[in-house]
């Protein structure tokens, strides 16, 4: 799927794709990444897709791995921005909301029955204060809601908003 992102350095809008990683090596720890893209994407039933600029295609921006957990219900099991699209010094930006839309319509596509539309996810840190500034943001830039502990979702009327302004 196409997208904008927007590079920071100059402000230029950027012509990107979410896609399946064939014939890319996904990221890991070992690449700086906080989560193990090689080694969840090999989880039954996970799918993981990446966000590439068309200018520098074989560099992943960031990866997004959704499943359906428990059969039904749409899950955004891990999401994240390479290491160069992170603090001030990041290269694009819309990036993880490109990414969060683009979940939103898997869990339009693939959630079942009363779960279609509504998007799940967990928010784990070590730090109790940065698990509660990560759920804020969530909150104000995507419209999630929290739900228990360290779920949030995001609803289907939220979900169609992210997909409008984020991938059409």
């Amino acid at each position: 799927m196409k997208v904008k992102i927007i590079r920071v350095i100059d402000g230029q809008v950027v012509d990107a794709q979410i896609k399946q990683p064939s014939g890319l090596t996904l990221p890991s720890l070992t690449d700086g990444w906080r989560f193990n893209f090689k080694k969840h994407s090999k989880n039954a039933g996970f799918e993981t897709y990446i966000l590439v600029c068309e200018e520098s295609p074989s560099v992943i921006e960031a990866c997004l791995t959704f499943h359906l957990r428990n059969k039904v219900e749409p899950y955004m099991a891990y999401i994240e921005l390479a290491p160069h699209n992170k603090g001030i010094s990041k290269r694009y930006d819309k990036v993880a909301a490109c990414l969060i839309a683009y979940a939103c319509r898997l869990s339009f596509l693939y959630g079942i029955e009363h779960f279609k539309g509504w998007l799940a996810f967990d928010v784990m840190e070590q730090n109790k204060e940065d698990e509660l500034k990560l759920m804020a943001v969530y909150c104000q830039k995507y419209g999630a809601l929290k739900w228990g502990e360290t779920t949030m979702v995001i609803s289907p009327e939220v979900g169609e908003q992210l997909i409008d302004k984020f991938l059409n």
